[in-house]
């Protein structure tokens, strides 16, 4: 073999890319002073192009396929380089191999929380977080906008732009949609669709094309999410009124199960009757103030409040305090208050139930 035959064997290359990472978009090919022969032979797989780089200018782009370089496959470079020195001459240029393919799970999110005015709570602020997927669709922009020179180009070093860009955009459709907040969740889909369809022009200005957008989660502030809870379970109580008559049975009930406490068992099975009775009255009334055949209940009866061990109990109706004064758990030194009293004071202090006190029967005699 001639020393001529040598040295050209030496510029005789297969170039071609197989990538081993999940994030490398571009890749330049490997070649000592950047030599490379004609008749080389270029493969290109699916989801990648091969851009051809001659002294600072992006020559020949490649498309899937396997490929000679010859003049008829290299019209640029060939009419840049006019080949005065044969065919089979070396040629200096770079090779980039772009990634096409979609890569997903690029994730965005909001550092700050978006201030918006729902229809519903006033000025708000809320927080959101999600995926989008991205592919390369025009090689030669992107390397002219964001890659440049670098030899080994990744998701990671265009993410943080690309985010901000989401995050953006994000801001300036939800503000538009006017969704309230309530309602968002049920509406990730379609706003994934118009923030997508914003976000598209400006990436396409980096060769960039955005292929999927998800919302994940739009959330509140944890002060508003628990507002919102007690909101929502007030809702599901429903009548505010049949309910605190409830919580007074209930209390009424754990107060006759305390064995130290001034109120017996039958003190508590008859006052949680007359509660009873009074929530069923409140519930008959409700019904028929609904159906509008009878004139609007009377006002509320007055409600007392009973110091028990040092412990404030109640509230409690005239009759329920009737009962208890019979059961003998409510003495005439028991201290007691209702509304639009200053202070407390003793039971038979107070007109209402001092009466109460001559209606007790006196003491049976002692059997003989």
């Amino acid at each position: 073999m001639g020393l001529f035959d040598k040295l050209s064997g030496e510029f005789v290359d297969i170039i071609e890319w197989t990538d081993s990472t999940n994030d490398t978009i571009v890749w330049r090919f490997p070649r000592f002073q950047n030599e490379i022969k004609m008749g080389a032979k270029l493969t290109v797989r699916e989801s990648q192009v091969a851009v051809f780089v001659n002294e600072g200018h992006m020559t020949d782009v490649y498309s899937p396929g396997m490929y000679t370089l010859e003049t008829q496959n290299m019209p640029l470079m060939s009419t840049l380089k006019g080949w005065k020195y044969g065919f089979n001459s070396p040629f200096k240029a770079e090779v980039y191999f772009i990634n096409t393919k979609q890569f997903t799970n690029q994730k965005w999110g909001t550092k700050n929380p978006i201030i918006l005015r729902d229809p519903e709570f006033g000025p708000i602020r809320v927080r959101a977080f999600g995926n989008y997927a991205i592919r390369i669709v025009e090689p030669k922009l992107f390397l002219k906008e964001i890659a440049g020179t670098d030899g080994q180009f990744t998701t990671e070093e265009v993410t943080e732009q690309l985010r901000n860009i989401v995050v953006t955009r994000f801001s300036d459709a939800i503000a538009e949609s006017k969704i309230p907040v309530l309602d968002m969740a049920s509406n990730y889909d379609e706003m994934s669709k118009v923030i997508g369809d914003k976000i598209n022009p400006t990436f396409k200005e980096l060769g960039i094309e955005i292929t999927k957008m998800l919302i994940e989660n739009i959330s509140l502030p944890p002060e508003v999410e628990a507002a919102l809870d007690k909101r929502s379970s007030i809702g599901i109580i429903g009548n505010l009124n049949a309910f605190s008559q409830y919580q007074a049975a209930t209390s009424m009930e754990k107060a006759a199960e305390n064995p130290n406490g001034i109120m017996g068992a039958g003190v508590g099975m008859g006052m949680g009757m007359g509660m009873g009775n009074q929530m069923n009255n409140t519930m008959f009334n409700q019904n028929q103030n609904q159906n509008n055949t009878v004139p609007p209940p009377p006002p509320m009866a007055t409600q007392f409040f009973v110091a028990v061990n040092g412990a404030q109990t109640g509230p409690y109706t005239e009759q329920v305090m009737q009962q208890m004064i019979q059961q003998g758990s409510l003495k005439a030194e028991t201290m007691i208050w209702k509304n639009g009293m200053a202070a407390w004071a003793a039971a038979n202090q107070v007109a209402e139930i001092a009466k109460l006190f001559t209606m007790v029967p006196p003491p049976l005699p002692p059997t003989i």
